[in-house]
């Protein structure tokens, strides 16, 4: 019985780090070129952010070969910005956008990148279900074109979009 609980939560604790169907992670990935400052500018609501104002990830390449990400946002409510630092590995070849970040010690998620500028200044993400969505910018405002593109993208993908929140980016710094 025991080696059957194990086995099921390998199964769960690697699903977590899937791909969701018909999701294609971008190919030709350049972790080099990816690394540096993101601003938040759209997201589906989820808990770990709720509320969160101006929100960045700040990605270093680790001595490793991994990536630390450092993820920060304001908390108006509270009156303070909350960060998280994590690591992220590279679940197959490293030029495929699908990699696998931990914020809490052996626990891992899906980080998916299925839509990359050619110049790397936005790009779309999932975690490994649908819940999971943000569009990401090297700038903390993009063009009106720019997010309703990712958003008709994400509608053709199979996001539900009512949660969608367009992320502030201006305020106390």
């Amino acid at each position: 019985m025991k080696g059957l609980l194990t086995g099921i939560l390998m199964l769960a604790l690697a699903g977590c780090t899937g791909i969701p169907d018909r999701i294609e992670p971008v190919t030709g990935f350049d972790a080099e070129r990816y690394l540096g400052t993101w601003y938040e500018i759209a997201r589906l609501d989820h808990s770990f952010e709720r509320g969160l104002s101006q929100v960045t990830a700040e990605y270093t390449l680790n001595d490793d070969g991994s990536i630390r990400v450092i993820n920060r946002g304001y908390d108006a409510e509270a009156g303070e910005w909350n960060e998280a630092e994590g690591r992220a590995v590279f679940v197959g070849d490293r030029d495929v956008g699908h990699l696998k970040v931990s914020f809490f010690g052996p626990f891992y998620a899906s980080y998916v990148v299925f839509e990359l500028d050619d110049d790397y200044s936005t790009a779309y993400i999932t975690g490994y279900k649908r819940d999971y969505l943000w569009l990401m910018s090297r700038t903390p405002v993009v063009s009106e074109e720019v997010l309703e593109a990712f958003k008709a993208r994400a509608v053709a993908e199979g996001f539900e979009l009512r949660e969608l929140i367009v992320v502030e980016q201006s305020g106390p710094k």
